[in-house]
């Protein structure tokens, strides 16, 4: 369980490192997984997912194991309900962090979006900004 944290707090900490050299201008050719390379954010579910997701759901988002058991995306039925995915990115899961306050509502409607309508899944119902900010809305307060 100890294992689980420190992992999820090391990823974590990767992430905020990525989009903090990123959100200054730090960007030196190809961006974190493929994303933009002049220093911009993530802003559309593509990017989102290929400069934070994939580095540990895996580019064709079906998972691996290894130090921890990452679950695949790809052609799973729990996205079909959008709330499943936002909770999980919102509160974490498992070894997955917790990604509230880290990407905005808008970034994370984009790749719940986009895992939704890719890689064998066929859920189209649009997921919004709105969508992700009622459920955080329901988040019980940070201790910070």
């Amino acid at each position: 369980m100890m294992y689980r944290k420190i992992a999820g707090t090391a990823a974590a900490l990767m992430v905020l490192a990525g989009i903090a050299s990123q959100a200054i201008g730090q960007s030196s050719g190809d961006g974190p997984g493929g994303g933009p390379t002049d220093g911009s954010i993530a802003s559309s579910g593509e990017q989102v997912y290929q400069q934070i997701c994939q580095a540990c759901h895996m580019p064709d988002a079906k998972g691996g194991s290894g130090a921890g058991n990452i679950p695949a995306l790809a052609a799973n039925p729990n996205l079909k309900d959008a709330s499943y995915p936002i909770n999980v990115i919102l509160r974490g899961k498992g070894g997955m962090p917790s990604f509230a306050g880290m990407i905005e509502p808008d970034q994370i409607a984009g790749v719940v979006g986009y895992l939704r309508t890719h890689f064998g899944n066929n859920y189209a119902e649009p997921v919004t900004e709105e969508d992700v900010k009622k459920i955080a809305a329901s988040l019980p307060a940070s201790d910070e």
